[in-house]
């Protein structure tokens, strides 16, 4: 209010002295389109190592950058685990994992995680954040479940499970993509929303390392946490994935879902 006191002010002295009116309302409008600059959404999107080391991190994080930027997202890549904290999550409209191992984040930061997302903010898991955090059980129960091996890393058959989420729509209900594909631990469909699971009909089910006797593998899923949204893929191991069309949309979608949590649109 004070702001716009003080620009009415400006254009009434402008205009008395004869200046031309427009030129304070292109100020007011410079002023808006300020205001507007600074509340694009920011994502973060951390990929900090502390197991295995993923090659296709630097490009992903390009990808991703310009993917938000095409969607008004500013995206901000980052290693830096000191950024889990309260303070500085609150800036963030979601928060993307691609990250193993144990990250050296303090008890206090993962309570800070889990309030954050708990409060009604958006997070996100890529294929490796299942493989992260095994000692803190409360992120398991969050993200949906654990890396449990990865019998597949070659063509195999997708099947859709739920064709209307908007980060399914644009997928056929079978297809085939290339990558490394999880099997996980502490998940069952009953806990999670199904996206995307393995086509068991289109792979090598004789392969070493298969250890569900289900034979179910989700590869994408949702759940709520708290008022918050959780969005995770398990897809994502290979560049050639992360330059594909599909999975391009498939991850914007699934972050924008995450971020509508506030809204529940």
């Amino acid at each position: 209010m004070r702001h716009r006191l003080l620009t009415s002010l400006g254009c009434v002295v402008l205009a008395a002295a004869g200046a031309a009116v427009p030129s304070c309302q292109q100020h007011q409008n410079g002023v808006t389109m300020a205001l507007r600059a600074q509340a694009r959404p920011k994502v973060l999107y951390l990929t900090h190592t502390a197991g295995f080391v993923h090659d296709v991190l630097p490009h992903s994080e390009q990808v991703l950058r310009t993917l938000g930027a095409a969607q008004g997202w500013d995206v901000v890549p980052s290693k830096d685990v000191s950024l889990l904290t309260a303070a500085s999550l609150g800036e963030y409209a979601a928060v993307v994992f691609y990250t193993t191992g144990e990250l050296p984040v303090s008890d206090q930061q993962k309570q800070d995680l889990l309030a954050y997302v708990t409060a009604g903010h958006g997070f996100v898991g890529i294929h490796s954040a299942t493989d992260t955090f095994y000692k803190w059980p409360a992120y398991g129960e969050m993200i949906g479940g654990y890396f449990d091996g990865h019998p597949w890393h070659e063509q195999v058959g997708v099947r859709v499970d739920d064709p209307a989420h908007p980060s399914t729509t644009h997928l056929e209900p079978r297809f085939t993509i290339t990558d490394e594909i999880y099997q996980h631990r502490n998940w069952s469909r009953g806990q999670s929303h199904v996206l995307l699971t393995l086509d068991t009909d289109k792979v090598d089910m004789t392969k070493k390392g298969i250890k569900r006797s289900d034979k179910d593998f989700g590869l994408s899923w949702t759940r709520t946490y708290g008022s918050g949204r959780v969005f995770y893929t398990a897809l994502g191991h290979r560049k050639e994935v992360w330059d594909d069309p599909r999975y391009q949309t498939h991850l914007v979608e699934g972050i924008r879902w995450s971020m509508s949590a506030r809204t529940k649109s």
